[in-house]
């Protein structure tokens, strides 16, 4: 990749952190921020025709100012959750393959309502969509999943850095929405199901699990139950300086699932869906994706790195399908039934 593409990648992550960790803040920023990465979305087209996604890669200053940080800071971490107190239906289809949990058909009620705290425009109007049973894997996609299907020859022989964190049991990062399509393209050519990312209502159904508060664990949520940025606090957005900050991912599991069985819904990293951003007046009412040629993508869940309400059900991330979102970005994968 050229040096000048290279720069572009990494103000686009800068750019991202901005957005979720201050226009969020301030809801009366957005339009601006809008305009401004929109204007970024189609520079950012034009030079993606010009290099294939192979070569995207973020430069090492970028990668470092994320990473940058105490790395012992992972105390506190509960034990590995191995199991919930819901039957779950989970099975696996080969070795290397994330473990499965089976999804039930439901119909839920998608987005924030008015007396949401902390709720967005994009987040409404509230809509009612039926869900087809699907499969969610358990867990964020890891390193050591990443790396076997790399191992096969897969997923583009894309090496993440793990910002020496470690791999195995930590989700992957800086992977694009492109690089996961890798991944799925993979899964299905090997298990000869079909394997594929979650659509965005998919993903906000399996992670409520049959909730309407802003977090599956209720009206707000602690350091104890997610990874995030545990010094603010929800619905308030108080700071206290001891509040619990761990400032990297976790090993995925390390806190309670939900009431479906699934581990990290809320933090640790991003999660890519399927979806094109856009209005939920384009959203489809039986849970397929909202899909476009030239479009950014969703991701959903918010970070280690985020304010709680970054967190939220309902809250919705976007960005450019090729950016490889420093430290931070990952993904979960679907099954279809």
């Amino acid at each position: 990749m050229t040096g000048a593409a290279s720069r572009l990648c990494a103000l686009a992550g800068r750019a991202w952190r901005v957005y979720v960790n201050v226009v969020m803040k301030h809801p009366q920023a957005w339009r601006i921020f809008a305009i401004v990465v929109g204007l970024f979305g189609m520079i950012a087209g034009f030079i993606g025709m010009l290099h294939n996604r192979e070569a995207v890669a973020f430069e090492t200053e970028t990668i470092e100012d994320v990473y940058t940080g105490e790395t012992d800071v992972v105390e506190a971490l509960a034990e590995p959750n191995v199991g919930t107190d819901t039957p779950v239906d989970s099975f696996q289809d080969c070795a290397e393959c994330p473990a499965m949990v089976t999804v039930p058909a439901g119909t839920f009620t998608m987005g924030a309502p008015e007396s949401e705290p902390w709720g967005n425009d994009d987040e409404r109007p509230q809509r009612t969509i039926s869900i087809s049973a699907f499969a969610a894997s358990a867990h964020e996609v890891t390193f050591a999943e990443w790396d076997a299907c790399v191992a096969a020859g897969g997923c583009g022989d894309y090496s993440p850095d793990d910002g020496g964190w470690g791999r195995g049991n930590r989700p992957v990062v800086n992977v694009s929405w492109g690089d996961a399509q890798w991944y799925v393209d993979w899964l299905s050519r090997t298990t000869g199901q079909h394997y594929r990312l979650l659509t965005e209502s998919e993903w906000e159904y399996a992670a409520r699990a049959g909730t309407t508060t802003p977090f599956h664990t209720g009206g707000t949520i602690t350091p104890q139950q997610a990874n995030f940025d545990g010094r603010y606090d929800y619905p308030a957005g108080n700071y206290d300086d001891g509040g619990l900050y761990r400032r990297q991912t976790a090993p995925v599991g390390s806190f309670a699932p939900n009431g479906f069985g699934l581990y990290d819904m809320h933090g640790n990293v991003w999660e890519w869906v399927q979806d094109c951003h856009g209005s939920y007046g384009r959203t489809p009412s039986d849970g397929s994706a909202v899909e476009g040629d030239s479009c950014v993508r969703v991701s959903r869940g918010g970070s280690w790195n985020n304010y709680p309400w970054i967190l939220r059900s309902a809250f919705r991330g976007w960005n450019v399908t090729g950016l490889r979102a420093a430290g931070d970005g990952g993904f979960r994968v679907a099954r279809t039934l």
